[in-house]
């Protein structure tokens, strides 16, 4: 067996690990012996000195190690069937209580004379100190291994659920550690190393699960990261030379024809749409194909860049695809660009292509596609359809990119000969995330609203003060507005006490509203079903719309002037910008009401950053502070998810030298096929599957 294969091995047959605990480490993403290395710590503990009880500080997170002496069980008088449980610790200081909630297995895990560690957040209830729902560790101080790796030293601690204790884990790290490390190869090339002074991998792995000491952590920490941008960053330079190297189209812009179509539009454009309009015409000018994203807040007029684009290249005898991802936009989007191109001296042939077209008409329209007939197609996901094929496409614009595969994004350019390709997105994102994953795009960035736009108010509430929201929800209405009421779940579960879409519609229909027209939308309907929906609200033949987080890409209502979002604090901060970007599209004041109960660090900072932010890139900043990068689009977003260590935002300087050293690679061996590059391309290979093709090209 090579090397290679050893690592790849299940982790299912390590000494102490079998079957079932194998099943729990695969809900963690660990199947082999090298996934079981990349597992690393969330955070570190200094237990070379414990914080004594008696110098807790209230509200700061902490970590204390002590002895159990009483323990006990209550039921909550509150809540039927709802029990507490509750022990307290003491050391040669003071005592404290820890207490959690609806977990009566606990009682069975501890003992009196028990030692013990906890860290958690430091609270003060009724005069006493309390710890709520601590992570724990009970000890076993007889034994001289299990000491050594808990105790005395920089310890770590991982993400890891019920079933998998954080001593076991350790103990298993540690042993496949002394056992397999030997056999980890390593992927960066000596001169890179040299370059950037980075540890080997195998010192890295070693340090990043038990360092000696704050130092050596940091340069592990500092080597893994580099490694993760570099590879990368490998696709990201690949996929640039290789558009450098395309050959693309010169489109030919009729300047007074621009100039009529400009000048008939009902608004000005701002300078921001002016000045990335001009880096729009110099590529599409350029025989190299574009490859551009445009970045811009909700309501910035993105939309109008891109069909001024399209007007440059259909006049100019090449077809236009414009892909977005649901059925409402693409609607919206048509009935939009015909009203602002029917003005026009020169006739553009404009269609839509949705999958709920009857399979006659979509044939007519796929054969006046096929003959050029069709200058400019709006569409969603039908657009990639196999069959669906163009006579001379030239440009491709793809809005809310991020609602998209990278595999479905490459689909539609592939249907033209190096078209160029505006990506839009509505999603703020910060500099440091642009360019480790769209660094092979030029970017430009609309960061200026229309004139005349009213800023939206941002208020939060508690729970209780609801009927103060719905009755100026209802004064609202009868000045003529109209509101959306957002929830975070569709239907009540027994593990979250979450308020739910499909209950409160029934509720809030029967009763508080029962005077008004509601609609409801959410994920489980069909697609014609909401968007029959969104269109009735948009018409006005409904006064609420009760809905989840379906609305984010949804439609522009100017009449909507209310936005109210229950549980606010269960949303991420990204999710809530987008949703208030619903309402505030017309001359009205407009309203987002958060109510919320936000207990965690986290979610007071989203509810504090979106209650006194309203610029998309700084609340894009302090969402990526928040959660870091592998979250900031979710796991969807394929290779965000592989940065498991490496953080753009903290790191820009190690992303940017990863990135020089990738790009430099490429540039002197553009297949890696040299012997110290197989490593490499072995790596890229298995970790970005879909970028092998990459590396055959040229």
């Amino acid at each position: 067996m090579s090397q290679e294969n050893k690592l790849n091995s299940p982790i299912q047959y390590l000494k102490g690990v079998g079957p079932k605990r194998s099943k729990i480490l695969k809900n963690f993403g660990i199947e082999t012996i090298e996934d079981l290395f990349y597992y690393f710590p969330r955070r570190y503990e200094d237990r070379t000195n414990f914080v004594s009880i008696s110098q807790l500080k209230e509200k700061e997170y902490q970590t204390i190690k002590g002895e159990v002496f009483i323990k006990g069980e209550r039921k909550s008088w509150r809540r039927r069937g709802f029990s507490i449980f509750q022990l307290m610790v003491r050391d040669k200081t003071g005592k404290i209580s820890a207490v959690w909630f609806n977990q009566p297995y606990l009682k069975k895990l501890f003992k009196n004379g028990q030692s013990v560690i906890f860290y958690g957040r430091i609270e003060r209830y009724e005069g006493a100190l309390q710890i709520n729902s601590p992570e724990f560790e009970i000890l076993d101080e007889k034994d001289k291994e299990e000491e050594s790796l808990n105790l005395g030293r920089m310890v770590p601690v991982y993400s890891l659920s019920e079933g998998i204790s954080q001593r076991y884990f350790r103990k298993l790290i540690k042993h496949t550690l002394d056992d397999f490390i030997s056999k980890i190869q390593e992927p960066l090339p000596y001169d890179i190393r040299k370059r950037q002074d980075l540890l080997n991998l195998a010192q890295s792995i070693i340090n990043i699960h038990f360092p000696e000491d704050k130092a050596i952590q940091q340069k592990a920490y500092q080597r893994l990261a580099f490694e993760e941008f570099f590879f990368y960053s490998i696709p990201v330079a690949l996929r640039k030379l290789n558009t450098k190297q395309k050959q693309g189209i010169a489109h030919k812009i009729d300047e007074i024809f621009l100039t009529q179509f400009i000048q008939s539009l009902n608004f000005r454009l701002t300078s921001a749409q002016e000045r990335v309009l001009a880096e729009i015409k110099k590529d599409m000018q350029s025989p190299q194909p574009m490859h551009r994203l445009l970045q811009g807040d909700v309501g910035s007029g993105k939309t109008v860049v891109a069909v001024i684009s399209a007007i440059i290249a259909s006049s100019g005898g090449w077809q236009v695809a414009f892909m977005v991802p649901t059925e409402i936009l693409a609607n919206q989007h048509y009935e939009n660009i015909q009203k602002q191109i029917k003005r026009l001296s020169k006739k553009i042939n404009l269609a839509l292509l949705t999958s709920s077209l009857e399979d006659k008409d979509k044939q007519k329209l796929y054969r006046e596609i096929r003959e050029g007939k069709i200058d400019l197609v709006i569409g969603t996901h039908a657009l990639i359809q196999e069959e669906l094929k163009f006579k001379k496409l030239g440009l491709v614009v793809i809005d809310e990119q991020h609602k998209f595969g990278v595999s479905q994004r490459a689909l539609l350019p592939k249907k033209g000969t190096n078209p160029d390709v505006l990506i839009m997105t509505a999603t703020p994102i910060p500099r440091t995330l642009s360019m480790t994953i769209y660094g092979d795009l030029d970017i430009s960035v609309i960061d200026q609203l229309p004139p005349g736009r009213v800023p939206v108010e941002t208020q939060v509430f508690p729970e209780e003060r609801i009927p103060e929201v719905h009755d100026f929800i209802k004064e609202k209405i009868k000045e003529g507005r109209q509101a959306y009421i957002v929830y975070p779940i569709i239907e009540e579960s027994d593990f979250l006490e979450l308020k739910a879409a499909q209950k409160m519609y029934d509720e809030l229909r029967k009763g508080t509203f029962k005077d008004f027209r509601l609609g409801m939308v959410h994920g489980r309907l069909s697609r014609q079903k909401q968007d029959k929906t969104m269109m009735d609200f948009k018409n006005g033949k409904l006064d609420i719309l009760v809905a989840t987080t379906v609305l984010e890409v949804g439609i522009d209502v100017a009449n909507a002037s209310v936005l109210v979002i229950e549980h606010a604090e269960r949303f991420g901060l990204a999710q809530l910008h987008q949703l208030r970007g619903r309402i505030g599209r017309g001359q009205y004041q407009s309203y987002c009401i958060l109510i919320a109960n936000p207990q965690s660090p986290d979610a007071i900072s989203r509810i504090n950053a979106i209650s006194s932010m309203s610029d998309g890139f700084q609340i894009a900043e302090e969402d990526l502070k928040i959660r870091g990068p592998g979250e900031f689009f979710g796991q969807r977003q394929h290779g965000l998810s592989e940065l498991k260590i490496a953080n753009p935002i903290t790191q820009l300087n190690i992303l940017q030298k990863a990135r020089e050293e990738a790009m430099k690679l490429i540039e002197q061996d553009r297949n890696l096929s040299s012997r110290t590059n197989l490593v490499i391309r072995e790596k890229l290979n298995k970790t970005f599957p879909e970028f092998q093709d990459l590396m055959l090209v040229g």
